[in-house]
């Protein structure tokens, strides 16, 4: 049953059927007496490397009651509420994997067809992908903190993260949010981005195949990555491109200066409208 997350916005959770396992998804829904804008696309939100719905808090409704959109959010296959997964992240492959394996049952079970991707940190990487797998269908992407590319900074603070999470203590806190695939969640994220095939990674050859509008966000002092990252997906991609650097800012700006967040999305969407 739909639970009331805010008087005008609703919360439904929804599964979609994998051929691999089921995908737990939530979407937030415009009720009455909230701006709608029932012709717009749906937002799709793709969460970061330890991520999964209940991460993103209360930011989804604040979303849909800011631009008056759908708004959906899933835990990739092995996070959060979804199945767990029995294999490892190809290194060199995953991010660009789930818009080609992933996304594309989720559209079709959830029945979207135009959207707007908007990701964070990896989940950018793969809002990415998916612009440039499905350009007739997407209207727009966003990606807040992502990166392109695997940059010294971004390697150097998930090598320290790999060596807090030894302390089984910390290892707790993600059960909270995945269960008993929480180690799974921890290795998937450090294991593959410090392994050395990641290091040929890059958006570089998929930028130009994104041809809808572009808003790259990012934290003046994000520990995961410089300013470099939103600056490559600007000049790189292959329609017009907006970056935003935001100022007294870290890795995650939604829950940092959601207020500004807010603002900047529904008022890059407004335009496209």
């Amino acid at each position: 049953m739909p639970d009331t997350t805010t008087p005008s916005i609703m919360a439904t959770d929804l599964w979609a059927e994998h051929p691999r396992g089921r995908i737990f998804a939530r979407a937030w829904t415009p009720g009455s007496g909230a701006p709608a804008a029932p012709s717009a696309s749906p937002i799709v939100l793709l969460h970061d490397s330890l991520g999964s719905v209940e991460l993103w808090r209360d930011f989804p409704a604040a979303l849909s009651a800011a631009t008056g959109r759908r708004v959906i959010a899933y835990d990739r296959l092995g996070f959060g509420r979804s199945d767990p997964r029995a294999d490892t992240l190809a290194p060199a492959g995953f991010i660009g994997d789930e818009a080609r394996s992933f996304f594309p049952v989720l559209r079709e079970r959830l029945g979207i067809r135009r959207f707007v991707a908007f990701g964070h940190s990896v989940g950018g990487g793969m809002a990415v992908h998916c612009a440039a797998d499905f350009p007739d269908d997407c209207e727009a992407l966003i990606t807040e903190s992502a990166q392109a590319f695997p940059e010294d900074r971004t390697l150097d603070a998930i090598a320290v993260a790999k060596e807090q999470f030894t302390d089984e203590s910390q290892v707790g806190r993600l059960r909270k949010y995945h269960g008993d695939k929480a180690r799974w969640v921890l290795d998937a994220w450090t294991d593959s981005w410090l392994h050395p095939e990641f290091a040929r990674w890059t958006l570089a050859p998929v930028l130009p195949r994104v041809t809808c509008p572009v808003l790259a966000i990012h934290g003046i002092h994000d520990e995961y990555g410089t300013i470099r990252h939103p600056e490559m997906i600007g000049q790189l991609s292959g329609g017009p491109a907006r970056v935003e650097i935001i100022p007294d800012t870290y890795h995650v700006p939604h829950r940092e200066r959601p207020d500004l967040i807010l603002g900047l999305v529904s008022g890059f969407l407004d335009q496209l409208r």
